[in-house]
Order: structure tokens, then sequence, then C-alpha cells
């Protein structure tokens, strides 16, 4: 039978604005063009064309976004899905500078022509298979795709209006980054645990946000964002699955940036995966999540904000106390920037839950400078190995003590190392001290004097791990077994420009300012 439409029907196609999504459709579409190469470029030639579509994909976008920023804030743009407002230019844009940084310490090689990745990492660790690989020399590049897939659900994130599109964006974000988690080329068995441990992780993440999102539905009958807060004050007796659902999204959030108590395995996933890959990690998915969190939480939070914040709160606090005094006791410096992240993911909670005028904007400055340094700090941990007693270069000496000595083995290496560790422990003339400054600001403006006294402190604190590792570096004797290898030179550039900015901010950070007070979400 033939369906014949009434003449009056007229079917309005949906209006979409390609020039809004040119970032995104830029990396998804170098990541496409990645996979192609994968399956017909020829062996020899493939890594030069993966780098070079990789690093040119990443730029051409971040011109895009700056291409698009005015428009932005004379004329913010709302559709169904996805909101081109100046909070989603400003993450894409750190999201894009962090991947550059990332890109050039992913792609380096040292002087024995190893990099950071196994040579198959689909080969059972420590079989033939495996030995058979590492003498053919097998150079694995599909991460520069995976890589390319992740950064584009990143940027989608804190665009998405919608549930069901934040959650399209989790996952796309996600599943990558389990498979990079697992290609360690040293260290396989600890790899692959951690790629599991990482999809468990993201499993509940993703469990706790469909459900709140499936209680804010059959509370307002919508997943849009912008229906859901309209909805808030309009539907008596129903209070509690609003306020569950809203936690709940919240919970799925802070799974992502390793808040306590949703951190558990966060330490160990940073210890086993790929020294890039857990910068990159570290640096661009809190600048994701937190982008996202601060959409939902200024959009619908903040309508019960004072339902929320206790718990919220108590969050926070929760997460620099862990982050700051487990941090203590580690002795892998892996784990001890994984802890580091943790206490920071709480200092930037307290700018979220400040919701200000400013605070969004503020958040970005801080995930700027930390992301930078992040990034920085993991690439200078690549280059530090360890050697045996015949003088064979082995694996990255993680162990703390074996950092003893580095700022006379590479002085270079040490002192950008010091600048990253600064910042992460808010001293002056640093990103990170600017960053905490209008952060904690942000809180005590709002109200929120305690969360700020407690994260000083916590601060104060944290700065004592810190500077053991810089007093091992330049005053302690070297250690014989550890070396800082020569490579092919891109993870120095990445740690020489990581350096330069992290100062650069802190000495001059009021043009990024000026331009991140523009920063607001588009709310309905």
């Amino acid at each position: 039978m033939n369906l014949i439409l009434p003449m009056e029907t007229v079917i309005t196609p949906p209006q979409i604005s390609w020039e809004a999504l040119t970032p995104v459709l830029i990396v998804l579409g170098a990541a496409v063009i990645g996979v192609l190469v994968e399956a017909f470029a020829p062996r020899k030639g493939r890594r030069t064309v993966q780098v070079l579509l990789s690093i040119f994909a990443v730029l051409a976008s971040f011109v895009a976004v700056v291409a698009r920023w005015e428009a932005a804030i004379e004329s913010p743009l709302a559709m169904n899905e996805y909101h081109e407002d100046t909070l989603t230019l400003a993450a894409q844009g750190i999201l894009l500078i962090i991947a550059f940084l990332a890109l050039l310490v992913i792609t380096d090689r040292t002087e024995l022509g190893d990099g950071a990745f196994a040579a198959q990492p689909s080969d059972r660790p420590g079989s033939s298979d495996e030995d058979l690989s590492i003498a053919k020399n097998y150079q694995r590049t599909e991460i520069f795709p995976l890589v390319l897939f992740s950064l584009g659900g990143m940027m989608v994130f804190p665009a998405a209006s919608s549930l069901i599109s934040l959650f399209i964006a989790l996952e796309v974000l996600s599943l990558p980054l389990y498979i990079l988690t697992a290609t360690a080329r040293r260290r396989r068995q600890l790899s692959q645990e951690a790629a599991l441990k990482y999809f468990l992780l993201g499993a509940f993440a993703s469990a706790f946000f469909l459900m709140g999102s499936a209680l804010l539905y059959g509370y307002s009958g919508s997943v849009n964002l912008a229906d859901i807060s309209r909805a808030i004050p309009m539907i008596p007796g129903m209070d509690w699955m609003m306020i569950a659902g809203i936690f709940m999204i919240m919970v799925g959030l802070l799974f992502k940036v390793g808040a306590a108590p949703f951190h558990a395995w966060t330490p160990d996933v940073y210890q086993g995966a790929p020294t890039p890959i857990t910068g990159f990690m570290a640096a661009a998915v809190k600048v994701a999540a937190f982008g996202a969190m601060l959409r939902v939480y200024l959009t619908i939070g903040t309508r019960v904000e004072w339902d929320l914040i206790w718990i919220l709160g108590a969050v926070a606090v929760l997460t620099i106390a862990i982050g700051t005094f487990v941090g203590l006791i580690q002795s892998d410096i892996k784990r001890l920037l994984a802890y580091s992240t943790i206490a920071h993911a709480g200092f930037v909670l307290i700018g979220v839950l400040a919701a200000t005028e400013r605070s969004a904007g503020s958040v970005m400055f801080y995930l700027l400078g930390y992301g930078v340094a992040t990034i920085g700090a993991f690439g200078v941990i690549a280059l530090v190995r360890n050697a045996d007693a015949n003088a064979n270069i082995t694996g990255e000496a993680t162990e703390i003590r074996r950092w003893a000595g580095v700022g006379r083995k590479s002085p270079l290496a040490a002192v950008s190392m010091l600048i990253f560790l600064l910042s992460f422990a808010g001293i002056p003339l640093t990103s990170g001290f600017i960053g905490k400054f209008v952060v904690f600001a942000d809180g005590i403006t709002a109200g929120y004097t305690g969360l700020v006294v407690v994260a000083l402190i916590a601060s104060a604190i944290t700065a004592f791990y810190y500077f053991r590792l810089v007093v091992l570096m330049f005053f302690t004797e070297p250690d014989e077994n550890t070396v800082v290898v020569k490579s092919e030179g891109f993870t120095f550039i990445a740690v020489i420009v990581a350096a330069v900015v992290t100062v650069g901010l802190g000495v001059f950070p009021q043009p990024i300012l000026d331009a991140l007070a523009n920063v607001v979400v588009l709310l309905p």
C-alpha cells in the first residue's frame, strides 16, 4: 500500500550551522582519513603521513575556533543538540592546545628508535609473536586516529546541550582511551590491567549518567538541558526525582575528572598507560569533563543549588584531602602526579560550585595552565630512563628515588620539570598561582570561604611532595643507573613550549584573563 502524505504536509529539513561545527568536523574528518591511511598507505611512509595529518588537523581546527570567537561573543548559537557559545570555544581552544603538545610527545622516539607504544599491542606479552614484532621493528600508527577520535568527543562534550549528545560525546571520548591505555611498550600486563580498570571506571560513569538522564527525563519529559531547567520549578511533588537525577549526572562527570570517592583506580590507570597517553588523559579529559560540568551545573544544577551544595562541597573537600595526603606517601612519580591531578580536581570544583559571573572563565584559565604544565611534566618523565649494569637503557625511571641528580645530567629537563612543579604548587610567577588565585577568589565571592581555606591548607601541604622531587633532582648525588635519553626532539619542543607558556601565563596573565572573561554559558 502506498503511503500518500496530505497536501498540506511540509517536511522541513533541519537547520544546521556548519560553520559552528567546523572545528569538530576537521578533527573527526582527519580521524577518518587516518583510518584510511592505516588501511591503504604503504607501511614505510605511514607514520610521517599520520603525524602530519594529525598536527595539521589540530592546527586547522584551532584556527577555526579563533575565527568563531567574536561571533560567539556577539550572537551565541543554540541548536537542539549543540551550543556554540564562548564556553564551548574556550574549552575547544584549550583542548586543541593540549592536543598539539600531546601529539608532539606521542610522536617522539628516542635515540634507541623506540617509542612509548608496543610494536603490536595485540601480541600477548612475553610471547614469541611479540618478540617477532619487536625484531621487525614494527611501529603502530593507529595511535594517531584514535587520539583524534577521542579529541573530537572531548570537543563536543562541553558543547552538548542535551543528555543524549552528552552521553554520545562521553562514549566517543572514552572508548579510544581504553584502547590507548593498553598499548604501552613496556610493562605490558600492567598496561592491559590499567585499560581494564579504566574501562570499568568508564562503565560506572556511563551507568550513573544514564540513570540520572532517565530520572530527569521522567521528571521533565525532555532530555534537553534548557527544557529540564524550565521544568524544575513547575512540577511539584517530584523534587526527589529531579535532585537524584542531577546528582547522578554529576557523579558520572565526577568519575571522569577523578574526584573522590570516584577516583579509585585513577592512579593505577595513570601508572599503567603509556606516559604520553597518561599526560593526554590527565590534561584533556579534565578540560572536557569540567566544561561539560559547567554547562550542566550552571544550566540545571544551580536551580537546586541549596539541595546539592552540601554533598558536592563534601566531594570537593574529600577530593582535595585524598589527593593531598595519599600523594605524600607515593614512591612512583606517575602515581604522585595522579594524586596531584585528584587534588587539582578538588580545587577546580570550587570554581564550578561558585557559579559567579566570572567563574566559568576562571575555571578555563585554571585548566589551561594545569593542562599545559601536565603535558610538559609527563613529557619529561618519558625521557628519564633506567640503565642496567651494562649501561643498556631500559624503561622509564618512574621510581622517585631514581630521579636523584637529574638536574646535573640534564639541566634543561630538570629546570623545565621544576617550572611545572612550581605551577602545580601554586607558586607566584607561574600559571598555577594565577589559576588558583582567580578560582579561590570566586569561591570567596560566592561565600564558600571554608572550602577555600581547606584548599589553601592543602596547597601548602602538596608543596611538600613537589619540593621533595626538586631536592632529589638538584641537591642529591646522581643515580648512576638513571639517564636522560636524547630523542628526535619533538618531546623537547613540547616541554620547552609548555615551560614558556607556564611562565608566560604567570607573568602576563591579563590578556588571557580578559579574553576568558567573556566565557559564559548560554542559558535558557
